[in-house]
């Protein structure tokens, strides 16, 4: 896993590479800061601290995030936590995030992530764009004519039961 981190007097800018899918949205929000083309591909210096904050945050998998350390509030989750799931793709949650490992354990924390829906990702439990190469396709809102009329969750899944 490649960690980067990008410095000014006011914002320190982190990129993880084991989190980024390339959806290029900060590279749209801010091509003169953010091009892969250039080495380095964060050019912190270009703009201020204020837009690339707001850049970052525009960033759905929580690759892109950053520390003020000129005095300024840093990135602050939503109030509530949500889970969009993202049409023929990943599960897109926000808010005060904590992902666990199966022992209970804090794996890692965030304002952000994008998290597999398709099961063939090979950086579980983060989205890697598989679904795209197995051609996941799924209805972001899964309904069953069972659940109207369920009394009990056996009545959704047989499998349940006594």
């Amino acid at each position: 896993m490649v960690k980067r981190s990008y410095r000014t007097d006011e914002i320190v800018v982190h990129w993880d590479s084991e989190l980024c899918i390339h959806t290029a949205i900060c590279l749209n929000a801010l091509p003169h800061v953010f091009d892969v083309q250039a080495s380095p591909w964060i050019a912190i210096e270009a703009d201020s601290a204020e837009e690339i904050a707001r850049a970052i945050e525009k960033c759905p998998t929580g690759a892109l995030t950053y520390e003020r350390t000129d005095g300024a509030p840093g990135e602050q989750p939503p109030a509530e936590t949500t889970v969009i799931p993202w049409p023929n793709g990943p599960l897109m949650v926000r808010g005060n995030v904590e992902i666990r490992d199966a022992g209970g354990e804090l794996f890692t924390a965030g304002p952000r992530f994008t998290l597999c829906r398709c099961g063939a990702s090979q950086n579980q439990p983060f989205c890697d764009l598989s679904h795209r190469r197995i051609e996941f396709h799924n209805n972001p809102r899964v309904v069953s004519p069972d659940r109207e009329t369920a009394q009990s969750p056996q009545d959704i899944d047989p499998r349940i039961g006594p």
